[in-house]
């Protein structure tokens, strides 16, 4: 892992614009090569205070994202981690442990006791990442999701420090 760099934006679409990546991400995600391109130079200049952003690297290439986001108010403790990577590097391990590094990293560098993650429940990919970097299910949200018309459950995941 290694921080986001603006030369980056090209592989983040290449990778990203999978449909099997885009059904399981918010709406909110970058799906155009713009989008991809304000995402990445703002994860390249962030001061890292609120959020830890990282591009997961593969034979020198940006093929996944991991990032940290520090939440506010009475949330002000715990943090959300979401993450995407690449179908052809799906099955090998990659993400657990770049959960398990961002995981570490962020219980030392910020003030937070949780991490927390909220997978599609369908999405046993990211369930098992998650499982194996630690993480517990603490619950399921029963229609809890709404994207393109259909709703879906999904899951509560936390690793507590």
């Amino acid at each position: 892992m290694r921080k986001w760099e603006k030369s980056d934006a090209e592989s983040f679409f290449k990778y990203s614009s999978n449909p099997k990546i885009l059904e399981d991400m918010r709406d909110a995600f970058p799906s155009t090569l713009e989008d991809c391109r304000k995402t990445v130079e703002n994860f390249s200049y962030n001061d890292e205070s609120k959020q830890c952003c990282r591009a997961i690297i593969v034979n020198g290439e940006a093929v996944g994202s991991i990032a940290l986001f520090i939440k506010n108010d009475v949330y002000c403790r715990s943090a959300e981690i979401a993450y995407w990577l690449g179908e052809p590097f799906w099955g090998r391990g990659i993400m657990s442990e770049a959960i398990k590094q961002l995981c570490q990293t962020a219980f030392e560098q910020y003030d937070i006791v949780r991490i927390f993650a909220e997978p599609y429940a369908h999405n046993f990919g990211s369930r098992k990442a998650l499982e194996k970097a630690g993480f517990v299910l603490e619950g399921i949200m029963k229609k809890g999701i709404y994207k393109n018309g259909n709703y879906f459950d999904y899951c509560m995941y936390a690793l507590i420090k």
